[in-house]
């Protein structure tokens, strides 16, 4: 059985926090949290479906890098936005080139080149939505990918030359995803593999 995953919520009692705050008590935290604004939020627990998908992404992702000069990185690995302040810890990062992170330290991206999210119940309209509008405030990102984990579902949206990003949708089973930065094609039945999706 899944559990209950719930919307990003306030954490701690203080009304706005600094960003040194935050990186302080995000060390002692055993939960992760997003900041936004002076704002701390508790991020949302996954279930089942989410968590094989995220096995199967990362483990198929890693597989076609090895070698080359792009990276992915779980959701360990803190992404900072300074255009908008957001600290948050996408499904999946993918850097391609030089790593660069806050301050030259080791705990927070700042350049992914693709991100990827494994849509939850109800964190499905902050995903498409509000936290896209802050993606999109990132220099370097080239891709935006949504997996959804309710549904054999998935959107692709891309950045062209002239700085609008494009979308492509999938839903059949006999369909690929095109990660275009690292030319990689994933079958959807890649994907959910081991999910009941494929079977309905």
């Amino acid at each position: 059985m899944d559990i209950e995953v719930k919307e990003p919520a306030v954490a701690y009692n203080k009304m706005k926090y600094t960003i040194e705050e935050y990186l302080a008590k995000e060390k002692e935290s055993d939960i992760k949290h997003e900041y936004y604004q002076g704002e701390i939020f508790a991020m949302a627990g996954v279930g089942l479906p989410h968590n094989i998908i995220f096995s199967n992404l990362f483990g198929s992702i890693s597989s076609f890098l090895k070698g080359k000069s792009c990276r992915p990185f779980g959701s360990d690995f803190r992404v900072h936005i300074p255009q908008n302040t957001l600290f948050t810890y996408p499904d999946i990062s993918i850097v391609c080139g030089e790593i660069t992170t806050r301050e030259n330290d080791d705990e927070n991206l700042l350049n992914p080149t693709v991100i990827i999210e494994i849509l939850s119940p109800s964190t499905r309209s902050y995903d498409k939505g509000k936290k896209f509008s802050l993606y999109q405030q990132i220099p370097s990102l080239k891709e935006y990918i949504l997996v959804d984990s309710e549904a054999l579902e998935a959107e692709a949206w891309f950045i062209y030359p002239d700085g609008y990003w494009g979308l492509k949708e999938y839903t059949k089973k006999e369909e690929q995803l095109l990660i275009q930065t690292i030319g990689l094609l994933l079958p959807l039945t890649d994907i959910y593999e081991d999910t009941k999706f494929l079977n309905s």
